[in-house]
């Protein structure tokens, strides 16, 4: 083309969202202008008083818009979608969950723009999102021209649910790793920010506080080995619907002194090198950023295999990884963590390197800036899954 292609993101959440907001706004901040001119829109309701997109993409000078929905169902998204598309002259609508994987491909029939979706997965948990937002996701993503799925896991329901798996890109998350790396001397004086002492052993989880992250069973985990072991202290980074029943479970067994819950942090990097560990107790994932960033800080991981953890870290090579719902490995993976510290540090090391070559932003850029430019010369020049 004789200038810039020019790319759509779209998508709706609520409150300050979560890691699909992270790699959205990361590579319009990095894509590189002169081949590809790209504007994040943002579905705001304007019932959510919370909402925090628009002052991440300010400080990272994102050309970003939002188009205002009096609910969920407001029908008047549609004629401005429709004139964002005009006005900006849009090559290419790339959207990112069920909302807007209906929009784009109404857009694609409406206004003959190339459309692809980023599939992060389906984590919500009311049910009306898993008896009829989520299966009728599935069916219309299998008419898309191009996908990327986070996970092989999620290439798998879709294809099960009809996509093509030629159609498909599996293209795990990426993340900066110049921007995430680790500062010994700053850990004295992060760790003081949450009244951490130096023999304290500090396990750190981040995630929003909902039902598929199992914070509950980490708590409960942790309690058992805080038991054992009275210099563990345990800091959860995020918020959500359950804060209110983790509160009251931690009370509950007495770990109101050792165990918080942290809240919403702005600077993750503060956070982990507050960390001797990072510990994920989901039972479902796309590809966790908050693994990539402990990965990055050089934290050790401990996760469950919940997505595409297992495709980001190898069991024994990079950290240690368990199945999900079984929280007697996980209590003895921590344990074992805590107590091989040798072996510990080597695999976070190993992590590090991984970050610094095929996990890093640029890869993911660059497999993304591909399959654009494949939907812009056509069908018959596909790139292989």
């Amino acid at each position: 083309m004789s200038r810039p292609l020019r790319v759509l993101e779209i998508r709706s959440v609520r409150g300050t969202g979560g890691g699909p907001e992270k790699t959205i706004l990361l590579g319009a901040a990095q894509a590189d202008a002169s081949r590809y001119q790209v504007t994040v829109c943002y579905l705001r309701d304007a019932r959510d008083e919370v909402f925090g997109i628009d002052r991440r993409a300010s400080v990272m000078d994102v050309d970003y818009v939002e188009v205002v929905e009096r609910h969920s169902m407001d029908v008047s998204v549609w004629p401005a979608l429709r004139r964002l598309v005009r006005d900006r002259q849009i090559d290419i609508v790339h959207s990112h969950e069920y909302k807007t994987d209906l929009l784009a491909f109404l857009l694609s029939r409406w206004d003959g723009v190339r459309i692809l979706a980023t599939v992060h997965g389906w984590t919500g948990h009311t049910l009306k999102e898993r008896r009829l937002y989520y299966p009728a996701d599935k069916r219309l993503l299998a008419r898309f021209p191009r996908l990327v799925a986070v996970s092989s896991e999620i290439k798998r329901e879709l294809v099960r649910h009809g996509a093509t798996p030629e159609l498909i890109t599996v293209v795990l998350n990426g993340i900066d790793h110049r921007a995430f790396c680790r500062d010994r001397s700053r850990e004295s004086q992060c760790r003081s920010m949450w009244n951490l002492h130096p023999g304290d052993l500090v396990l750190g989880a981040v995630g929003r506080l909902e039902p598929q992250k199992r914070f509950d069973v980490l708590v409960d985990v942790f309690g058992q080995l805080f038991a054992a072991d009275p210099r563990l202290r345990l800091l959860i980074a995020g918020e959500g619907s359950l804060r209110p029943a983790l509160e009251q479970q931690i009370r509950a067994r007495g770990l109101d002194k050792v165990c918080r819950l942290v809240g919403q942090i702005s600077d993750m990097s503060a956070f982990h090198h507050a960390l001797d560990l990072f510990v994920q107790s989901s039972d479902y994932e796309g590809t966790p950023n908050s693994v990539l960033e402990a990965m990055a800080f050089g934290t050790p991981v401990v996760a469950t295999s919940a997505g595409g953890t297992a495709e980001l870290v190898s069991h024994g090579v990079h950290g240690l990884i368990v199945p999900t719902n079984q929280p007697d490995r996980l209590r003895r993976a921590i344990d074992q963590a805590f107590k091989s510290g040798g072996e510990t540090r080597e695999r976070a090391a190993r992590a590090r390197h991984r970050i610094e070559g095929e996990l890093s932003f640029e890869a993911r850029m660059r497999a993304v800036e591909a399959i654009y430019d494949e939907l812009m010369r056509g069908p018959d020049q596909r790139v292989a899954a």
